[in-house]
């Protein structure tokens, strides 16, 4: 582990977080069994698109060893299951993966953290569990409107020839990723991406954003999630700023982010 992997801004030890590290196999939907957990928050993390459980590996060992509970879970299609990738994975069908873990881990009070795409997922997510949940966390994310769809907020990357995968756009880099060992980390993981999903629009009600706390960390100027930040703080969200960090905060700068998120409790 290298030195710097972690520092004292998260307020626990080396030895802690190493340790954290060992009992908590990460990418996976139960990162640490409940039971063996500490008591604190809930935090379910989803990852964007092209990306997997996986991605949270830095991050998770951070949260828990601050005395809480982490679920990464994968969507269909993608990482660990990319075994489903089907040209019928939908928004939808990434909604009901997420709702499920919540339903079937009979999870409670969840701090939902949805980075880049999956900002469109935990939206969904609440207009179906929204008594399960305490606070939505876009992190870098799209910021979806009732009717709109990805490809309303920003410009689609082509598909492969069968009009249905979309492939990486581009290496690591382009994540703000250039760590030689995460990008050879991430180039040996990043996969296609169903299209459905950027064009299925997000159902929201009107008091969607009434009932819970609602959080806005912008890592990248990138125009769409400029717009996403710029708005979130127009409907009152709680905003942060981690720039520096790039798009994959959770990669390149793991302890900044993890503090952003434990103040935001």
């Amino acid at each position: 582990m290298p030195r710097d992997a972690f520092n004292s801004r998260t307020g626990v030890s080396r030895r802690q977080l190493l340790g954290a590290m060992v009992a908590a196999p990460l990418s996976v939907v139960n990162a640490v069994p409940a039971s063996a957990q500490p008591k604190g928050a809930t935090f379910v993390l989803v990852h964007g698109a092209w990306h997997g459980g996986w991605c949270w590996k830095k991050l998770t060992p951070l949260l828990w060893a601050a005395g809480h509970q982490v679920f990464t879970p994968t969507l269909t299609g993608l990482g660990d299951r990319a075994h489903l990738l089907s040209a019928d994975v939908d928004l939808t069908t990434h909604i009901k993966d997420i709702a499920a873990v919540l339903e079937y881990e009979d999870l409670r009070d969840v701090v939902l953290v949805g980075h880049s795409y999956a900002g469109m997922v935990i939206a969904g997510v609440a207009e179906k569990a929204r008594a399960r949940l305490t606070q939505l966390v876009y992190l870098d994310a799209f910021l979806p409107e009732d009717g709109k769809a990805v490809k309303d907020f920003a410009p689609l990357n082509p598909t492969r020839d069968d009009g249905w995968r979309v492939p990486v756009p581009g290496a690591p880099p382009r994540f703000g990723v250039t760590d030689t060992r995460d990008v050879a980390w991430m180039e040996a993981r990043l996969g296609d991406h169903p299209h459905k999903t950027f064009t299925e629009p997000a159902r929201l009600s009107r008091d969607h954003d009434k009932s819970l706390r609602q959080s806005f960390v912008q890592c990248t100027r990138a125009p769409f999630f400029a717009e996403a930040a710029d708005r979130a703080k127009r409907q009152g969200f709680r905003c942060r700023e981690l720039f520096a960090a790039g798009h994959d905060a959770m990669i390149t700068q793991p302890e900044a982010l993890a503090a952003v998120l434990l103040e935001l409790l």
